[in-house]
């Protein structure tokens, strides 16, 4: 008798809190011959039972396996376990977070097709959409934090609304279930980056969202030691993605990949428990430092859009935009930093901190990035997990080299 006998799936609850699910969301004892940390299957072809159920297997008209880069029983559990956090149906995952974009948007859209987003976007989202320019969507930016905004910017042909709430790296907030409810009146599809928030904080797929993305590079692997990305929505949505356009274009993570995010999303809670209580001091006092001209933090009252901010998230978050005045006094600022790291991305363990004028944003016309409100002092903060003292200790010294 096999060991796998002795076991049956036992499927997460409802009402079982985020931290529990965080620690199962995946596990499958029945599938994975009992092992309690998802087994890696670093193959790239399956055999098939016989020549039907290969056919069949492989126009996914069955489940199965038969090529890691259609599906992979690691990649599967991963998958599994994005879909109980963030209350989908289905996932899918990807070996970045512009993959996942860039699918899920190419599964929604064609040539004539129209889309509307933020004007403070991911400066990599904003150049994908750029590029969809030449592929014959049409895209308009809009100040999102209005949602009337995009009501306005509809169009007979618009078929997406995008957001990113918090937005990278302003921390502008979109109202995500009032402009879910225009887009469903209208017939249109929505997609919320929900990669600064994580499923710990917001769920967008409760808000109303058809589609919610992670660059899971981020806060989900949560050690800088892996790049992925994942989508959550409707099982129709997932499968359409699956097999009509990542099948083709082969955007898939390593079993080696899913299982490092399986390991991360295990202490997901904790971590941002400890990201979201980090930054709330850390927010505190910047906003009360007599060299910072302005703190964009959702949990601050400041915060323009602090009442949604506690509508339709649970928690604040680890990151935190702080404006120091100007190019030279931002250079100086992250040059001067000993304990916070100077790296572009975020949702580390540790504290990473960039300018993102000279950085991120440097490619993009000044006027173009103030009306986005991404000033040339602007700091982004992504709050590690560190003794919040000692953060607070190395933004004071770097702060002290402002001139």
């Amino acid at each position: 008798m096999y060991l796998d006998s002795f076991f049956t799936f036992r499927p997460m609850k409802k009402t079982q809190s985020f931290h529990t699910k965080t620690v199962h969301a995946g596990v499958d004892l029945s599938k994975d011959h009992g092992a309690i940390s998802s087994p890696i299957f670093n193959a790239s072809t399956f055999a098939f039972p016989d020549a039907e159920q290969g056919s069949a297997i492989h126009e996914g008209e069955i489940a199965g396996y038969f090529y890691s880069r259609i599906n992979n029983p690691t990649q599967e559990s991963l998958e599994a376990a994005m879909t109980t956090l963030e209350n989908g149906e289905a996932s899918i995952a990807f070996s970045s977070g512009m993959a996942a974009i860039s699918n899920v948007l190419l599964t929604y859209l064609k040539s004539g097709d129209h889309l509307v987003a933020p004007e403070s976007i991911y400066a990599s989202t904003s150049g994908l959409l750029d590029y969809f320019k030449s592929l014959e969507i049409e895209v308009t930016f809009v100040d999102a934090t209005e949602q009337e905004n995009y009501k306005r910017a509809i169009r007979k042909n618009t078929k997406v609304f995008y957001m990113e709430s918090p937005g990278n790296p302003t921390l502008k907030l979109c109202d995500i279930e009032a402009i879910s409810s225009i887009a469903k009146n209208n017939k249109i599809n929505t997609v919320v980056d929900n990669t600064f928030a994580t499923p710990y904080n917001q769920n967008p797929l409760n808000l109303g969202a058809d589609a919610v993305v992670h660059s899971m590079t981020k806060y989900i692997g949560g050690h800088a030691d892996l790049l992925g990305g994942v989508l959550v929505g409707s099982k129709e949505l997932v499968e359409k993605c699956r097999w009509n356009i990542n099948k083709l274009f082969g955007g898939v993570p390593s079993a080696f990949t899913c299982w490092l995010a399986l390991r991360g999303i295990k202490t997901l809670a904790l971590r941002m428990e400890k990201h979201n209580s980090n930054a709330m001091e850390a927010a505190n006092f910047l906003e009360a430092h007599p060299k910072v001209k302005k703190v964009h933090y959702p949990g601050l009252p400041s915060h323009a859009q602090h009442d949604l901010a506690e509508k339709q998230m649970s928690g604040f978050g680890g990151m935190i935009a702080f404006d120091v005045g100007g190019v030279k006094e931002g250079r100086q600022f992250v040059n001067s930093v000993q304990l916070c790291t100077l790296a572009v991305s975020l949702g580390d363990v540790s504290t990473l901190v960039q300018h993102s004028a000279s950085m991120t944003h440097a490619s993009v016309p000044k006027e173009l990035r103030e009306k986005a409100g991404i000033t040339d002092g602007l700091i982004r903060l992504s709050v590690g997990i560190e003794n919040v003292d000692d953060i607070i200790k190395d933004l004071e010294q770097a702060l002290s080299t402002i001139n």
